[in-house]
């Protein structure tokens, strides 16, 4: 009698200990959201969510892959044959994400590595495609994501899966990501039904996660590394009713990215030209707008509540003279739909180029030598920029 006592109370003290989910976690997408992306190469802990927090973020996007494993990839162990879930890096993951629910913000979880498809900056810098190419890779994912659902179907942390970062099943089969709309559409009804049709993957993975959980939002990204466009050519939505579509926005990408700060004469923002839907386009506020709005347009046109819709990513170099300037016009275009919004990137710690508390000024030099030292405390924190994303955030 007394050992049925002493195990009852064990398995309370289990229970109080593990934070478990007790509303619907689709109200948290029922008013605009606003937070930011946490991409690390290791665990953060409390002082990073606390921080993050303290911005005013309400979300965090945290995506999957960077930190280390016993096996080759992040909690699938071998994105080459999934045969289960990294018990040690499951345990990372949970605590991580009572981490960020202590802090008081809410988690969408984004893989940047399944089965056939690893991360490119993990695989020589070379696309991997497999998966846009073997139904085995795909029944393997449904596997990963079955897995990781049943894992955490009670974590209240958690409001979305976000089935993979930035896919692109066209990107060796498929016409040019700005190539004109029409094309992207011909193209994708082409593909119906086959491995490249990035609607019916979804559609096998979040039948998988339905089997273990009927509550959770799943957000997708359309092809071409979530560009409103692939989205905007998808025929239809997908069937299930708690789905979020997600969209990331660096176009023009060619004056946002870390290619355009080496050159000698960076491009500029407004009047950036570049080949987009089939002819060359200016870019000011407007065509910012008309881009951002293309998911939008969609999802109206589908009769997909806007709210529904997410800037998942955004950003640009933050030592680009217009950064500023273009971050404004997107929050702009996003918050005119009332969208829900995630900035890129908060603290990440192996990479300053978009580190919006970080001022102009601070080279990047100085950043890795002081991270480098141990010093990372003295690497000042009064950007300009994170106060503009700042005041956005606590509007809300």
């Amino acid at each position: 009698m007394h050992l049925v006592k002493f195990l009852a109370f064990v398995l309370l003290i289990c229970t109080m200990a593990q934070p478990v989910r007790s509303e619907d976690p689709m109200t948290f997408w029922d008013t605009p959201r606003k937070g930011g992306n946490a991409f690390n190469t290791a665990p953060q802990g409390e002082e990073y969510y606390t921080a993050l927090a303290g911005t005013g973020a309400t979300w965090v996007r945290l995506m999957l892959g960077k930190w280390q494993s016993t096996g080759r990839d992040f909690l699938l162990g071998n994105a080459d044959a999934y045969e289960g879930l990294v018990d040690t890096d499951l345990s990372a993951l949970m605590a991580e994400l009572d981490t960020a629910h202590a802090a008081g913000l809410r988690v969408v979880l984004a893989p940047v590595t399944l089965p056939g498809t690893r991360w490119a900056q993990h695989n020589e810098g070379v696309y991997d495609d497999r998966l846009w190419s073997s139904a085995a890779f795909q029944s393997q994912a449904v596997n990963f994501w079955v897995d990781l659902a049943t894992e955490l179907k009670q974590h209240p942390a958690i409001v979305a899966y976000d089935i993979l970062n930035e896919p692109a099943p066209e990107r060796l089969a498929g016409p040019g990501e700005n190539s004109p709309l029409e094309t992207l559409k011909e193209w994708q009804q082409d593909q119906e039904g086959g491995t490249r049709d990035l609607r019916a993957f979804y559609t096998k993975v979040i039948a998988g996660i339905r089997a273990v959980d009927d509550k959770m939002p799943i957000m997708v990204g359309g092809g071409w590394f979530a560009n409103p466009r692939s989205l905007a050519a998808w025929p239809a939505p997908l069937s299930d009713n708690r789905v979020i579509y997600a969209f990331h926005m660096y176009e023009p990408y060619a004056a946002t990215s870390a290619g355009n700060m080496r050159r000698d004469k960076p491009l500029r923002y407004p009047g950036v030209k570049t080949f987009y839907d089939g002819q060359d386009l200016a870019w000011d506020r407007q065509a910012v707008k008309s881009h951002v709005d293309l998911a939008y347009s969609w999802a109206a046109h589908h009769r997909v509540p806007l709210k529904r819709v997410v800037a998942s990513e955004f950003g640009c170099m933050r030592r680009w003279k217009d950064c500023g300037s273009y971050l404004t016009d997107v929050l702009d275009a996003v918050e005119d739909r009332n969208g829900h919004w995630a900035f890129y990137a908060f603290r990440e710690d192996e990479w300053d180029g978009m580190d919006y508390e970080l001022p102009a000024s601070l080279k990047p030099g100085r950043f890795y030598y002081l991270k480098q030292e141990g010093k990372a405390e003295l690497i000042p924190r009064n950007g300009e920029l994170m106060e503009l994303l700042q005041k956005r955030m606590k509007a809300q």
